[in-house]
């Protein structure tokens, strides 16, 4: 292991900042900034070595491959927090407007929803991170919340009863079991841990979650929150009878006012079953 990354390690290993989700997510973000750097001639860094070049020319390469804005911004806050950790935070500018980071759209103009098809899922060796990835498809379930899923808890027959501690902002909600095709992944699930949770006895969290990591890039995948556009957009036809604006449906400014109704309640259920507490950005996911 390089030295930088070896640093950066044991400087997420002294500082548990955040949930064990964050850390894990920073860990990941921050050995991937040190192999960037690495592969662009920065080598022989220490984590002290941080100078506001070495951040330059990450925005810029990350800018020039397309990257989101919203990922770049979840790469810069793993910078400064690195930053503020050894004392180098004058490396970092304060605000993301300095590099020309643009604004976080809440209403994408594309849809971003991922499909998994049967030779992907193959793909998948571990049984545990593939069960997982068929919950999040099939549910909508964030990747904590299908990593550490219990099916003796959650199944209720008729619907989902997540637990705080599986959630964002540790928020329990409920999604409701619709379709045989529901049934036959929760069945799957049963089979696999029965009373026990997707995450193995021998694993912690973290640890599963690295595995996650490693499988859905050696499979070739990637932006597996996807699952979660496409469960929306799914949900939205069911609910409307007609698709999204990011499936080719109709606008709400070219929608009758029956169909505003309609369309303003299936909104608020889908945001319910994501576990979002505003209408609005279900836009993110549906389009507007």
């Amino acid at each position: 292991m390089r030295d930088l990354n070896y640093q950066l390690k044991q400087l997420g290993d002294k500082n548990r900042d955040g949930s064990r989700a964050t850390q894990a997510k920073r860990a990941y973000l921050l050995s991937q900034i040190a192999n960037q750097l690495h592969e662009m001639g920065y080598r022989g860094m220490s984590a002290r070595s941080l100078k506001p070049k070495h951040v330059h020319a990450l925005v810029a390469r990350w800018q020039d491959e397309g990257i989101a804005a919203g990922t770049i911004k979840n790469r810069m806050a793993a910078i400064r927090w690195w930053a503020h950790k050894v004392d180098r935070e004058a490396a970092v500018a304060a605000g993301n407007d300095y590099y020309g980071i643009a604004s976080r759209r809440l209403v994408s103009r594309f849809s971003k929803a991922r499909y998994l098809s049967k030779g992907q899922l193959a793909r998948i060796t571990d049984p545990h991170v593939r069960l997982s990835l068929e919950l999040q498809r099939a549910f909508g379930l964030r990747r904590e919340e299908a990593l550490k899923f219990q099916p003796r808890y959650a199944d209720r027959g008729d619907k989902l009863v997540l637990r705080p501690s599986w959630t964002k902002g540790g928020k329990a909600r409920e999604i409701p079991v619709r379709t045989r095709a529901q049934r036959i992944v929760l069945a799957r699930a049963w089979r696999l841990v029965g009373n026990g949770s997707l995450i193995p006895p021998e694993r912690s969290f973290v640890q599963h979650l690295r595995v996650y990591v490693r499988q859905i890039m050696n499979a070739g995948l990637s932006k597996m929150h996807g699952l979660r556009h496409a469960y929306a957009q799914r949900r939205y036809f069911e609910l409307t009878g007609w698709r999204c604006p990011h499936a080719g449906g109709p606008s709400c400014k070219h929608q009758s006012a029956e169909q505003r109704r309609i369309d303003r309640a299936a909104r608020l259920t889908i945001s319910w079953e994501l576990g979002h507490e505003r209408e609005q950005v279900v836009a993110v996911y549906i389009g507007r």
